[in-house]
């Protein structure tokens, strides 16, 4: 008999009217100040991104609060109306530190249940004043192990493509202990923390290499791993991460949605044979199967959110599978956006190749389509719905 999980409430798939006027103040909002000069100005700077404007998200719009509950100094929204900031946030390319900061560290904050470091942290998460990021959160054997000295916990190892890892004022750090992997907080100091960028393709998620040579760090959780609202510091790794692929897939969607739209936008206009490219049928084709695909992201996006949104337990199946479907689609919305503009496409001055390197980055940012496809057949093949039983000896 297949286990039957309860059904997301049709009401959460929809967006309500507070989501669509959030969502039009972001557009405008990013229509006015990250054109794409705007964006190329802004990757140029140190940090790679508009700290003022960064500033300007959190204070006028409370983008970074959306998620965090009021008694942390956030709106007390849900993953939902985060996700709508994502969306737009993907469609205009915006290159601040949201992913890391604002969905992958609050949320492990959060699902850490440490009641001291979520008031130490989450104001100045909500309020934008800190920027923070995660490290070691996969699969295998932490890279940073954690020591207790006299002075409390130091960190020593490496861990590797952290984002926004060289300029993040605070990381949490999945690191081994004797009694296992636990979560740490580490304020990095240049003497005892490097971090050197790494070069990648999508120049507008900066990553780093991080290396900890006794950095002081804060056990965060209980002293038996078993304090918060998930099983441990395992339980809100895996949690944290499924909320970043559902937040990456809302991102996808717009990235995906700006593809398709400037795309159309051009065909209209670029004439050949005395006629507009897209009146040709050949073309038409190539779009609607990019609007096709673009319409079963936005379903799948939209059901890992709903998800995330009320902590179902669906939400490791509905997050894998919004990954897959939403990586295809944007790498196949971006190559449609430089193909069908031709020539022009091409070149450095136009912005699809941005486009490009971000879905290039973002489909392996949580693991690949074919690692996901793996996850989810662990978690809906005959395997996980009966159990063989072992023959007697």
């Amino acid at each position: 008999m297949h286990h039957r999980h309860p059904e997301i409430a049709p009401q959460l798939l929809s967006e309500t009217d507070e989501q669509r006027q959030l969502r039009t103040v972001l557009r405008d909002f990013y229509a006015e100040t990250s054109g794409v000069e705007d964006l190329r100005k802004h990757l140029a700077t140190p940090r790679g991104y508009d700290e003022a404007l960064w500033a300007r998200l959190a204070r006028e719009i409370g983008v970074h609060g959306l998620a965090v509950p009021e008694e942390y100094g956030g709106s007390g929204f849900t993953f939902a109306e985060l996700a709508v900031a994502l969306e737009e946030s993907g469609r205009a390319l915006y290159c601040g530190p949201l992913l890391p900061t604002v969905v992958l560290a609050a949320h492990a904050l959060l699902l850490s249940g440490d009641r001291t470091a979520c008031e130490r942290y989450l104001p100045r998460i909500a309020d934008g004043t800190l920027t923070a990021t995660v490290a070691g959160f996969d699969d295998g054997m932490p890279g940073v192990a954690a020591e207790r000295g006299s002075g409390g916990w130091v960190l020593r190892g490496q861990t590797d493509f952290v984002l926004d890892g060289a300029g993040a004022e605070l990381i949490l750090v999945r690191a081994g202990t004797p009694a296992g992997p636990r979560l740490f907080a580490c304020e990095p100091a240049p003497d005892s923390c490097r971090r050197t960028p790494r070069r990648v393709l999508d120049e507008t998620r900066r990553q780093a290499l991080v290396e900890f040579r006794g950095a002081p760090a804060t056990a965060v959780g209980a002293a038996d791993g078993t304090e918060g609202t998930a099983d441990g510091a395992e339980g809100a790794v895996s949690v944290t991460l499924d909320a970043g692929r559902s937040a990456l897939a809302a991102e996808q969607v717009g990235g995906s949605g700006h593809a398709l739209d400037a795309t159309v936008a051009f065909v209209a206009q670029r004439h050949q044979f005395g006629r507009p490219i897209g009146s040709f049928q050949a073309v038409k084709h190539r779009l609607a199967d990019v609007l096709v695909a673009l319409e079963a992201a936005r379903s799948a996006s939209a059901y890992a959110t709903a998800c995330a949104a009320v902590a179902s337990p669906q939400l490791p199946v509905a997050s894998c599978a919004a990954a897959v479907v939403c990586s295809e689609t944007f790498r196949l919305a971006t190559a449609e956006y430089v193909q069908l503009h031709g020539g022009i496409g091409f070149t450095w001055e136009h912005p699809a190749h941005l486009y490009v390197r971000r879905a290039r980055g973002a489909e392996v940012l949580f693991g690949t389509a074919d690692q996901h496809r793996a996850r989810l057949a662990g978690l809906v093949g005959p395997a996980a719905r009966t159990a063989t039983p072992r023959p007697a000896a």
